[in-house]
């Protein structure tokens, strides 16, 4: 989609007047007649933001996941735990910021007022020297979101503030996308840090939480992605950082009725149906093929993680140019992550927040109280008197061993929360996997964007380029729908509207400040 741009105003579904608003191509509503065929390979976020963009315009959509549920990497399954509780195991805890514009709009498609999502009050962070942080005091709006953390932080003092080396800080306050990736994707976010003089206290306690997050050491992460992290949730939006988590697990709060709302728009949705190969047919159809299946479509998106992605690309002999095929090849996932949910026989204290964010303790990068805000949990909790506990640990060394890394964290906990190392453990479930993309040092080039080679086939994922700030699960969205709009505008029928924060910063003496440092 060439996007074109509309000056800021308010955002429908969100409080910051500045946030931007990105219209598709101009064209028709929606097909009357005769209606092309397109598969949307990969049922997770971004797959489900295409699949929908394309049937509301009256394409006749096939969505194949691999899995037996959607959702991709936020998918559910059941489990019986040793008590006989029938309960839902996913792959763990994720934040829904309020800046995620466009995954909240496709998440309206099957619930209008989000009332499946619930806010949690804050957003502790804490380190294991003692030091802690919270984000529910911080002010929204920028600049005083930024100076606010300044004022309120333990780890962040104005002296800290003017120690800070001006010249290589200035960036922060114009972080412009694409823009950002040309000057900062060669840098490590560590580096980037050292080299503005950031205060190791707040670099621990703050940013090492919020680049983890990329599933990455921040030695690793690009500074680019860092970067437009600071923008998205800083100095580029006024909606915050507090965040929302779904009322139910994921597959009965948000996939099975968006699926149930792509069935409804006339969607075929096939679980457990891997895709193989696309092939090229005659009159520049594509055939998709399946186990024991081909199925002719007129377009192809593909929503796949990297492994799948590289999988389908590497199989699908005749698909895109060469260099495009070696830059998907060349694509890279982080390193293993562990999710351990624990149901324990004992409630966790009462004041312990439903979500921190840990820092300095071996590797745990955050500790979930389920019980305390998803209701299946809270009602097994209810029932027992128990409690339901998960622990992250992201970017594992790949040669350690799981059981002691599972072992570790389990201690880890036992040191931050006090109380749970006297419960008992009714059940545990611990899910390894090293498949989310890796935003690496100089990594950027090489990623795909949305459109390919082929003008009928597109890309859609959190590992794809789309040139707007966006991030994690919000990339995901925003590239589904980009895909879906690529497509439209190839058959003259208008797409989704977009919204994201600012494409640059806020401030015009604060962008004109940067501006200079960067030519001097």
């Amino acid at each position: 989609m060439r996007a074109r741009r509309r000056r800021p105003g308010p955002a429908r579904h969100g409080r910051d007047r500045r946030a931007e608003v990105i219209l598709p191509e101009p064209g028709r509503e929606r097909f009357t007649g005769d209606a092309p065929s397109a598969a949307v390979v990969g049922g997770g976020i971004a797959g489900l933001a295409a699949a929908t963009a394309l049937a509301e315009r009256g394409v006749h959509v096939t969505l194949y996941e691999q899995g037996e549920s959607l959702g991709g990497r936020l998918a559910g399954w059941p489990v019986r735990l040793a008590d006989g509780s029938g309960v839902t195991m996913s792959r763990g805890f994720h934040a829904f910021f309020r800046q995620y514009y466009n995954l909240r709009d496709l998440l309206r498609r099957a619930d209008p007022g989000l009332g499946m999502l619930t806010p949690l009050p804050d957003y502790p962070l804490r380190h294991r020297n003692g030091m802690a942080d919270s984000f529910a005091r911080v002010p929204r709006t920028p600049p005083w979101s930024a100076l606010g953390f300044v004022a309120l932080s333990p780890a962040f003092g104005w002296r800290d503030l003017a120690a800070m080396n001006p010249r290589e800080a200035l960036p922060l306050l114009d972080v412009r996308v694409p823009e950002v990736y040309e000057r900062f994707d060669g840098v490590s976010a560590a580096d980037f840090l050292h080299r503005i003089n950031f205060p190791e206290a707040a670099h621990h306690l703050a940013f090492e939480v919020f680049s983890r997050s990329f599933f990455a050491d921040p030695r690793e992460l690009s500074a680019a992605e860092l970067l437009l992290m600071f923008h998205i949730y800083f100095l580029g939006s006024s909606e915050g950082l507090l965040f929302d988590v779904p009322r139910e697990p994921f597959p009965q709060a948000l996939w099975e009725p968006l699926g149930d709302c792509l069935r409804q728009l006339g969607a075929e949705v096939r679980t457990g149906t891997a895709v193989h190969r696309v092939r090229a047919a005659a009159g520049g159809d594509l055939t998709v093929e399946t186990e024991g299946a081909a199925d002719r479509h007129q377009a192809v998106v593909l929503a796949l993680d990297t492994r799948g992605l590289r999988h389908v690309v590497g199989a699908s002999e005749k698909l895109g140019d060469e260099s495009w095929r070696a830059d998907i090849a060349a694509l890279r996932t982080a390193p293993p992550f562990l999710v351990s949910r624990l149901w324990l026989d004992r409630p966790a204290r009462a004041d312990r927040a439903g979500f921190l964010g840990t820092s300095g303790f071996d590797g745990l990068d955050n500790i979930s109280v389920l019980d305390r805000w998803e209701g299946e949990s809270a009602r097994w909790a209810a029932r027992t008197g128990g409690s339901v506990v998960e622990l992250h640990a992201y970017a594992v060394d790949e040669g350690a061993e799981p059981k002691e890394v599972q072992r570790r964290m389990l201690d880890r906990l036992h040191e931050v929360y006090p109380e749970t190392a006297n419960a008992g453990t009714v059940d545990s479930r611990h899910e390894w996997h090293a498949d989310c993309p890796v935003f690496s040092v100089g990594g950027y080039r090489r990623r795909p964007p949305v459109r390919t080679p082929h003008p009928r086939v597109t890309l859609a994922g959190d590992l794809v380029r789309t040139g707007l700030p966006v991030a994690l699960m919000e990339r995901a969205a925003t590239s589904g729908f980009l895909a879906a709009n690529a497509l439209l505008a190839g058959w003259g029928i208008r797409g989704q509207v977009l919204r994201t924060v600012p494409r640059a910063g806020r401030s015009r003496a604060l962008r004109a400040l940067a501006g200079l440092a960067a030519r001097r």
